[in-house]
């Protein structure tokens, strides 16, 4: 992945699985790559977005967790942009 903005679809997947995807994400990203946009969705999607707030939140690649433009995304900040 060397895009500077990586979207990710997580619709349909349990927690387990989008787990999977965003450290498969995280492992496959560049240096260039300064946000993932993890698209969650928001009725069924708050199970994963509770799941990225607690196990990313430490993890040494995500400066910071942000909301998204809505309810339903949650972005990764790898790098800040300047």
């Amino acid at each position: 992945m060397n895009d500077a903005f990586v979207d990710i679809d997580l619709h349909d997947m349990t927690t387990d699985e989008a787990r999977i995807e965003i450290n498969r994400a995280l492992k496959a990203v560049s240096k260039f790559t300064y946000q993932i946009r993890l698209i969650h969705g928001y009725n069924r999607g708050t199970k994963i977005k509770e799941m990225i707030s607690k196990e990313f939140k430490n993890n040494k690649l995500v400066k910071r967790i942000i909301p998204g433009d809505n309810q339903g995304v949650t972005i990764l900040v790898l790098r800040e942009l300047y």
